[in-house]
């Protein structure tokens, strides 16, 4: 069961792999000029081979992607109810998971309490017997397939999206309640935990799945409100309940994604005045989070310190998105200029691995870095890194431009 789950999560990840190029070329490089047309002060030559990194990386991206929607046409439905395991409430709706960092004591026949070890994954949280996992490969079927209708207007694609959607949120046999009371559970200390609400902030891409299905006939009126209903009770869970409150006042990347998570999910609700407040709740946590320089203190103390900075980014990254798409200059002032210290730390420190002063659990890997670097260059916070940014940008792009062999494939499938 754990093999099973597990090497299908292998093939998730490369999927997202491929998702997350596709996004920055398709949506991003319509505003990154220099990449996209290549800079002619710099000579032909230069813009020529810039636009031909560009077109590769699209084409191949899209291809790749096309491929993975069609293999997720025949992923099978996937549902909370499916766990071997039960939460504490013995409901089988509950959504379930154990904390990852957390191990059976050696010392103890019965291995409880379990003990922490922070940055190393207990492989056990991912198996069939909880929920992690499947979440992680639902949410990206769901966006598998969404983007394979965008692609493609297949309609297939949408029904069987649809389909996986009725089947997580709506159908009363396999609904999942909207909550996340016992996420992240620790056997033999708590049956769940506030910041176990990490693991909903995929939810944030699955909405913007579901918007892009909303074309497609298979995404009836019913289902759609359907869907706002279940988000919209899962949102009013996350600011109620015990365990938001909670996270809502962790100070470190888990109240940032906190933040992105209630921005997002009231803005796809339409609540922009939520959204908002949000948003100025947000940035209170700038100066206990970031240095002057750009440093992130809370994250540098962990024992991956190069994931967690770029993790919590990624939450700055999605709170300046919904900002910019309700029209908003947030933050402003000197508030921003704490934000752009900390893209423009990353950038040097992406350019220069090899003086990367902290220790970490598993290798330094500077392209982690990208997403956070185009949302920086997106929003005009890298200043006078940005041609720095650029040119990373453009060597990770070379890097995955590989077109041909993955649009042969599509043709022979």
């Amino acid at each position: 069961m754990l093999g099973d789950r597990s090497g299908r999560a292998a093939a998730r990840r490369r999927a997202a792999r491929s998702r997350v190029w596709l996004l920055l070329t398709l949506g991003l490089f319509a505003q990154f000029p220099a990449l996209a047309a290549g800079d002619t002060a710099n000579g032909g030559d230069l813009a020529m081979a810039k636009s031909a990194i560009v077109n590769a990386a699209e084409l191949g991206a899209s291809a790749r992607l096309l491929l993975e929607a069609r293999d997720a046409l025949a992923t099978p439905l996937d549902s909370v109810v499916d766990k071997t395991r039960l939460a504490a409430s013995g409901d089988p709706h509950d959504y379930f998971s154990f904390a990852p960092y957390w191990w059976p004591d050696p010392d103890r026949p019965d291995g409880l309490p379990y003990e922490r070890r922070d940055g190393e994954y207990n492989p056990a949280t991912r198996g069939d017997a909880t929920d992690k996992q499947r979440l992680i490969d639902f949410i990206d079927t769901v966006d598998a397939l969404a983007w394979g209708y965008r692609l493609s207007g297949d309609p297939h694609y949408a029904d069987r999206a649809v389909a996986q959607l009725e089947h997580w949120f709506l159908d009363p046999e396999t609904r999942m309640n909207p909550n996340l009371r016992y996420a992240q559970a620790i056997p033999g200390r708590v049956d769940g935990r506030g910041i176990g609400i990490i693991e909903s902030r995929l939810l944030i891409d699955l909405a913007a799945a579901i918007e892009r299905l909303t074309p497609a006939d298979a995404m009836t009126p019913t289902t759609l409100a359907g869907l706002h209903s279940w988000y919209a009770d899962y949102l009013d869970w996350l600011q109620r309940s015990d365990n938001g409150r909670d996270e809502a006042d962790e100070s470190n990347n888990h109240g940032t994604w906190y933040d992105a998570q209630v921005v997002a999910f009231a803005r796809f609700l339409d609540r922009p005045k939520l959204a908002q407040e949000q948003l100025q709740r947000a940035s209170q946590r700038l100066d206990a989070q970031f240095g002057p320089d750009g440093r992130q203190p809370l994250e540098l103390e962990r024992t991956r310190p190069w994931h967690y900075v770029n993790f919590n980014l990624e939450a700055w990254s999605i709170l300046l998105d919904e900002a910019a798409a309700m029209d908003l200059d947030w933050p402003e002032g000197n508030a921003r200029e704490r934000l752009a210290a900390a893209y423009r730390w990353v950038a040097e420190h992406a350019a220069a691995p090899e003086n990367w002063p902290y220790d970490e659990l598993h290798a330094f890997a500077p392209e982690i870095a990208l997403a956070n670097l185009a949302a920086a260059r997106r929003h005009d916070l890298l200043g006078e890194r940005q041609a720095l940014a650029n040119h990373l940008i453009a060597n990770w792009l070379a890097a995955e431009a590989r077109p041909a062999e993955t649009v042969m494939a599509l043709g022979n499938g």
